[in-house]
């Protein structure tokens, strides 16, 4: 008897839970796991322009003889100007990088279970093989 991935009506429907949520999981990590290390670095690209900014401003600011960290209502204009931006990147920072880590940690587990030697999976082929000698 031969086995598919969709239920005959004779055949009832698995539930959520054991190997076929486990496949599932494998199944999104990879896309999961690059698109955590892509938005990883778009935040972190993001913080250093807003760092960069932050202090051009300050510099400027201080050129006519003030101190960015003075108490006057324009110094904390300058100085809350990217804050939202940073709070915003080092949040979505931290979950991209929790969410490549869990999908690296599923990653790595279902590698281990299957017990492959091989990380992808396929036949050690030669340069001559490759090049269709």
């Amino acid at each position: 008897m031969e086995s598919s991935e969709t239920p005959t009506p004779d055949q009832p429907e698995s539930t959520n839970s054991g190997p076929a949520q486990h496949s599932r999981l494998v199944r999104y990590a990879r896309p999961a796991l690059i698109a955590g290390a892509v938005v990883a670095v778009v935040c972190l690209v993001l913080l250093v322009i807003i760092f960069l900014l932050d202090s051009f401003n300050a510099t400027v600011y201080s050129v006519g003889g003030k101190n960015i960290s003075d108490a006057t209502e324009e110094a904390r204009q300058i100085r809350d100007l990217y804050l939202g931006a940073r709070v915003g990147g080092i949040v979505v920072l931290i979950v991209s990088v929790v969410a490549a880590a869990a999908a690296a940690v599923v990653l790595v587990r279902a590698q281990r279970k299957a017990g492959d030697d091989d990380a992808d999976g396929g036949e050690d082929l030669g340069f001559d093989d490759l090049a269709g000698r």
